[in-house]
């Protein structure tokens, strides 16, 4: 097949720049911020394209978009609006000053050691409404020995940071621990304070310094028993499941305004008890009435339960009792109008007949979808 008859059947190629793929955070990010140049040129800051209109231009399934414009946005390449028009199309504004930072920071650390433009590589344009983004395409001289300029002292003390930073990340369980390591240290090149740095230095756990115990824990992200435990029953109460109930209330604690505006009406319902409480002392009741959750318990550990199943699987077992067979005035016959009903109901009509087939000695049978008796007289 020759290019022409492609070209017919395909249509025109399209191309990307493996470099900057690098850059952007993959394949498919960076064929979409090249597809978003190359319209930008025609449509100005703002471009305005729907899911399938790009599928049919560069061949990315809305899948791909998707994934490719979270890289973007991730590294503030691209900004995202909705337009009034039609709910169905997006508007991307590319930040082409954000790139060509990103471009001259990371030429060195990529191997590269000329600028990304230099000579014999595609060039990519940017659009002509901007003076940022006409300097996208410039040639940047990038130091012989460039490194990250910051706090540190030291490659290796920004690498130990950097390592520390990624697994702290994964400890946590959060999404692309690699992105949200770059933007610590990406702002600490730009002269911003970070609490993690300083955390770093002074040898403490990451996050250590920057919790703050509100009024109902008892310390930093530890709520008081009690309210947990009431928020606990209430959705015990609602029906819920012991383990969805304990989640939930944890997830509500974890929000400080909703924990905040939940800890007001603990107090309240409190002190309601509390003035019960002293009106019921005043009556000559020894013990008053509280609440379950106000019940001092134990913790529930994974060692308390393992000791707790253990317990139950290492008791001696006991003697089994010498089986007595039982006489015919120990059996109990069922009656023909037991049978009757349970033959009756569609959920235990298969007892019922197992049960006649297994004894025919009680003089039962089934005829014609009914329970009779052999012997009535």
């Amino acid at each position: 097949m020759s290019p022409q008859d492609c070209s017919q059947q395909f249509g025109n190629p399209r191309t990307y720049y493996p470099k900057l793929a690098k850059v952007t955070g993959g394949v498919v990010a960076a064929i979409f911020l090249g597809y978003l140049q190359q319209q930008a040129e025609e449509a100005g800051s703002w471009i305005a394209k729907e899911v399938r209109e790009i599928e049919r231009e560069t061949g990315l399934s809305a899948k791909e978009q998707e994934w490719a414009r979270k890289q973007l946005r991730d590294r503030g390449l691209i900004e995202e609006r909705l337009t009034a028009s039609s709910p169905s199309m997006l508007e991307f504004g590319p930040r082409w000053e954000v790139l060509q930072e990103k471009l001259a920071v990371f030429g060195r650390l990529l191997g590269e050691e000329s600028s990304l433009s230099g000579e014999g590589t595609p060039v990519v344009t940017a659009p002509l409404m901007e003076e940022s983004a006409r300097s996208w395409g410039r040639d940047r001289n990038v130091l012989p020995n460039y490194r990250f300029e910051g706090p540190w002292q030291s490659r290796e003390q920004l690498e130990a940071f950097q390592r520390a930073l990624l697994d702290y990340a994964i400890a946590q369980g959060w999404e692309y621990p690699s992105g949200w390591a770059f933007k610590i240290i990406d702002g600490l090149t730009k002269g911003l304070i970070s609490p993690y740095w300083d955390e770093f230095l002074k040898g403490v756990p990451f996050g250590s310094t920057q919790q703050v115990q509100r009024d109902w824990e008892v310390e930093p992200g530890v709520p008081y028993p009690a309210f947990e435990e009431e928020r606990v029953q209430y959705y015990i109460h609602k029906g819920e499941p012991l383990d969805a109930a304990v989640a939930r209330s944890r997830a509500e604690l974890r929000n400080p305004k909703i924990a905040g505006d939940l800890w007001e009406g603990f107090l309240r319902r409190c002190d309601r008890w509390a003035d019960e409480a002293i009106k019921a002392q005043k009556l000559g009741v020894k013990v008053p009435y509280l609440p379950p959750s106000f019940t001092e318990k134990n913790a529930i550990t994974s060692e308390s339960v393992a000791q707790k199943l253990a317990t139950l699987t290492s008791q001696p077992e006991l003697p089994a009792a010498p089986s007595v067979p039982l006489t015919s005035a120990e059996t109990d016959i069922p009656s023909l109008a037991t049978l009757q009903t349970l033959y009756k109901s569609p959920l235990s009509r298969a007892i019922a007949q197992r049960q006649i087939a297994e004894h025919p000695e009680w003089g039962y049978t089934i005829i014609d979808g009914s329970v009779v008796d052999l012997y009535p007289f």
